[in-house]
């Protein structure tokens, strides 16, 4: 970790999440893929069930190729030119996605299109992730790792009101851009300006970030990709050996770090579903829930590096799962009640990211960025069916015991919260050990192939 660290670095640095936004709000959460899921590709169910697959695919990928990939970039001290390579595979397939015309016969390229882009999208983010160290100092992880995220957050909310009001909501008959309403055009050009917005916005980190280079480092000797196999196997043993606590905390943070995905995954959902939202208002709330994210996770960025990561990841936890329970109790109060307990739960979501990725930054050992960020892509991956199974089981249980006609869709929020809390309970025996040290010791030389 730097002893010292510039703003420039670390405002370039922030802004890879700022373009990230492109990626995610608007390719995998609000536009394309509600697009692609529409009924101008056929029928519904047999669309969405193979976006499904197609993205669990995707996930299989990731799970499998994450840590060697990461751990290759670490041994070849090359990580920002992966960073860059993998950047701009998501921004090719970002515009390439302008060619998915509304029919059926487009479906497959669309989704075949999104599942590259998500596979290289995590490979992107554990570069990125792996150079936090890089641009801060023991004591400014927590703030620069939440200034990241909030303007991730941040940068969502810029692009949607660009789009929705520029391309894909008419205003006074017509979108504020002037794109005919026809051939799915609204949506294509959307993504064309997201790809843009990508690779623009990413270019900083890449121009103002040197290479990260340890001149005590010994060279690493260069293996063969299988090799690498062997190497992160000995590796994990080695880390489960010294650092347990360490693996303890890549398993707590994939479950609980999966119930967070699922507050904003089901949350427009149920806002819809429960709350009679209309979908103009379910934008117009995600946009809000950005901005809250954004700024408690700035804020308590600062907090962390005061108290620690742990604290605020317990503490927002614990104010998630308050919150979903009085969602849950509040059902029936429309969407007032949702605007204010769903946005509280939105405050926490934020906070709770970043300290995860501090926590583990301050943990790993020196050189073993790449690779160790790796398994946290991979974790993640491996945890992802937990809150949409969570969220079924929950709401078949309620249509197994409520009156018949009775709405059970509310119910789902038990589900994330099931989740959250087995993710805390992983958590808190969980020893931050090394984690708040100012250096980090590397691990045995046993891992390393003579």
């Amino acid at each position: 970790m730097s002893a010292t660290t510039s703003r420039g670095h670390v405002v370039a640095w922030g802004l890879w999440d700022w373009a990230s936004a492109a990626f995610n709000a608007v390719i995998t959460t609000f536009v394309f893929t509600v697009y692609i899921t529409s009924s101008a590709f056929g029928d519904t169910d047999a669309s969405s069930a193979a976006l499904g697959w197609v993205m669990a695919g995707a996930g299989v990928v990731v799970a499998l190729l994450a840590p060697v990939t990461g751990q290759r970039s670490d041994r070849g001290g090359r990580r920002k030119l992966w960073l860059a390579v993998n950047t701009y595979v998501v921004v090719a397939m970002t515009a390439l996605m302008f060619f998915v015309e509304p029919a059926p016969s487009f479906l497959w390229l669309g989704l075949v299109l999104l599942a590259v882009g998500t596979v290289f999208f995590e490979f992107a983010s554990v570069n990125y992730n792996a150079m936090l160290q890089q641009v801060s100092t023991p004591r400014t992880i927590g703030r620069v790792s939440g200034f990241g995220w909030g303007m991730g957050y941040v940068g969502g909310i810029v692009l949607l009101l660009i789009v929705y009001f520029g391309f894909i909501e008419p205003i006074g008959g017509s979108a504020l851009f002037g794109v005919p309403d026809t051939d799915g055009l609204p949506i294509r050009a959307t993504v064309l300006v997201a790809a843009l917005w990508y690779a623009v916005f990413a270019l900083p980190v890449l121009l103002a970030v040197p290479e990260y280079h340890d001149p005590s480092a010994p060279r690493a000797p260069r293996i063969g990709f299988l090799q690498s196999y062997v190497v992160l196997f000995r590796d994990v043993r080695t880390l489960w050996r010294e650092r347990r606590h360490t693996v303890l905390f890549l398993i707590a943070s994939a479950v609980f770090r999966d119930g967070l995905t699922g507050v904003f995954t089901f949350g427009g959902v149920l806002a819809a579903g429960s709350f009679g939202f209309s979908a103009g208002s379910v934008i117009i709330f995600a946009i809000a829930a950005n901005v809250v994210a954004g700024i408690s996770t700035i804020l308590v960025g600062l907090l962390d590096d005061r108290i620690g990561a742990k604290p605020v990841m317990v503490g927002s936890l614990i104010g998630l799962v308050v919150f979903g329970i009085l969602v849950f109790i509040f059902h029936d109060g429309g969407q007032t009640a949702f605007w204010i307990f769903g946005l509280a739960l939105c405050a926490f979501v934020g906070p709770a990211q970043s300290a995860s990725r501090s926590f583990l930054a301050r943990q790993i050992p020196a050189g073993r960025e790449g690779e160790i960020f790796g398994l946290y892509a991979t974790t993640g991956k491996a945890a992802t069916f937990l809150t949409p199974a969570m969220w079924a089981v929950a709401i078949s249980i309620a249509g197994a015991v409520l009156p018949e006609g009775s709405s059970t869709q509310y119910w789902g929020i038990l589900g994330i919260v099931l989740v959250l809390v087995v993710g805390l309970l992983l958590l808190i025996p969980v020893r931050a050990g090394a984690a708040d040290a100012d250096s980090r010791e590397p691990l045995s030389t046993e891992s390393t192939p003579v």
